[in-house]
């Protein structure tokens, strides 16, 4: 019963990363050169040289954003995020960003229908926080 529960655990935790990772690198219509920096190294070459025309946006509350985030980003939490679009041009490249990829991709949805066309859901960054590390406030 004990080896039925484990797998049955270890099942679930591969189907909800599956589905956490499956919006990874979903581009909106005109971010696809966004698509460079999905790989950890490559976003790091961009923080390492931030381009004024492509931000990090990271969407967890301001609490987890200020215990790690990777650096150079913008904290724009989800439950906010709808509420600060004046602060977000939409001429600005955004590669979006939180703890699965789920969150992010559902301030992704939002941001389309409010117009905008050049975001890159990231997924994950734990993926940057693994091979970097991470900055706090």
């Amino acid at each position: 019963m004990k080896l039925q529960r484990f797998f049955s655990f270890i099942y679930i935790l591969i189907v909800v990363a599956f589905i956490a990772g499956c919006y990874e690198g979903y581009v909106g219509s005109e971010g696809t050169m966004l698509k460079q920096y999905l790989e950890p190294a490559k976003l790091k070459e961009l923080v390492d040289k931030p381009r004024a025309d492509i931000w990090i946006i990271d969407v967890r509350p301001e609490s987890a954003f200020k215990k790690a985030h990777i650096p150079t980003a913008k904290n724009f939490p989800s439950g906010r995020i709808m509420e600060r679009l004046s602060e977000l041009p939409k001429t600005q490249y955004l590669i979006v960003t939180c703890e699965t990829g789920g969150r992010a991709q559902m301030v992704i949805k939002r941001l389309e229908k409010a117009g905008y066309t050049r975001f890159m859901n990231w997924g994950a960054n734990s993926r940057y926080f693994d091979a970097y590390g991470s900055i706090s406030d």
